[in-house]
């Protein structure tokens, strides 16, 4: 009897959640196409690079609506047991609300596990194809604008300085390059190129229609071509635009880069730590919120359905407001980016056992 009922609302929670998924994706998709269709004919996006654009955008929202799809599917089916009078039925056999919630649980930990695979996996190399995207083609003025948005200038060692001014995270090239070799305050050497690859076969990188002037006592010594195969002591990450690093590199990656940006000094430290903090927060999410939307669900109340979504939604929006207000504040103050990427799941969490305990009653 009880594993028959453990199905029957486990088979409602993740169908509900995947056709809440299913209906609102391609939704955002045709608003998103009909706002920047003009913008992507404008500036000549190849139709290839379109489709892989929306592959990348349905991962990348996904990952970042998902606790809303999930709080929303879990109030509707909830809402339609409570309506038919079977979570009655259910509780009145002597199962316990605990033991009611069980599949609920289990439902949050497919969900939740889901959730942090792709955030590890999938959603950096997503993130990476959709900020491109958009700062190539969408933004402004297409790459003029990327351009302006996308400068690289950054310390890699103890006297040696990088500069580049836009990236394509696609062909893994880098534009306008130029490195400076200092001692002390004097210049050794700066090298400059049109274009610098990274070859992932050979690992190494290659520099087109290239100049490198060294510094001499007596005189400089000048080198020109127009390609070259070399290898230097910096990695492909700094030449990747500060705006959405962090967001393209898979965990294991993060993690190094943060490390190698604490040794720096880095002044956005904080940015990419909330990257890193929110990969484990947003699957607990799921678990506070499936508990927050049973306990409102589960009671039939004389507005329906109706009133159960209205409640929802204003908590689910709350929620988001709370998670982008604190990221922000993680970024731009002084205040701790664990604490401020935690604060929603607290606050909410909190809020979860106080309706739980209420809805036991």
């Amino acid at each position: 009897m009880l594993k028959i009922i453990d199905k029957y609302i486990l088979k409602r929670y993740l169908a509900t959640f995947s056709v809440m998924l299913l209906m609102f994706i391609p939704i955002g998709i045709v608003i998103d196409v009909s706002e920047k269709v003009n913008r992507m004919i404008e500036n000549q996006a190849p139709f290839n690079e379109i489709a892989w654009y929306y592959l990348d955008f349905t991962i990348y929202f996904a990952n970042l609506l998902f606790p809303i799809f999930l709080f929303l599917s879990v109030i509707w089916f909830t809402s339609k047991l409570a309506n038919n009078t079977e979570i009655i039925a259910i509780l009145s056999s002597g199962i316990s609300f605990t033991r009611f919630m069980r599949p609920y649980i289990v439902g949050a930990t497919i969900v939740s596990f889901f959730a942090l695979i792709m955030s590890v996996y999938l959603v950096p190399s997503a993130s990476a194809g959709f900020k491109n995207f958009r700062y190539k083609y969408l933004i402004g003025n297409g790459q003029n604008e990327m351009r302006d948005n996308s400068d690289v200038f950054r310390q890699i060692s103890k006297d040696e300085y990088l500069f580049v001014s836009g990236y394509n995270e696609v062909s893994k090239m880098a534009f306008n390059f130029s490195m400076e070799k200092f001692e002390g305050d004097k210049l050794k050497y700066k090298l400059i190129a049109s274009r610098i690859k990274w070859n992932e076969k050979t690992k190494n990188y290659t520099l087109f229609s290239y100049s490198k002037r060294k510094v001499g006592e007596y005189g400089d010594i000048i080198e020109r071509g127009e390609k070259k195969d070399t290898i230097f002591n910096f990695d492909l990450e700094d030449l990747t635009p500060l705006v959405y690093i962090a967001e393209t590199l898979p965990l294991n990656e993060l993690h190094k880069f943060i490390d190698k940006e604490k040794a720096r000094g880095s002044s956005n430290i904080n940015t990419y730590l909330v990257v890193l903090y929110k990969k484990y927060s947003i699957p607990v999410s799921a678990f506070i919120l499936t508990i927050i939307a049973v306990a409102v669900s589960a009671m039939k109340r004389r507005g329906g359905m109706g009133a159960n979504l209205a409640i929802g939604i204003v908590l689910a929006f709350a929620f988001v407001f709370l998670d982008k207000v604190f990221g922000v504040l993680a970024e731009k103050s002084t205040a701790p980016p664990l604490l401020a990427v935690w604060t929603p799941n607290i606050v909410f969490g909190l809020l979860a056992i106080y309706l739980l305990r209420n809805a036991k009653r």
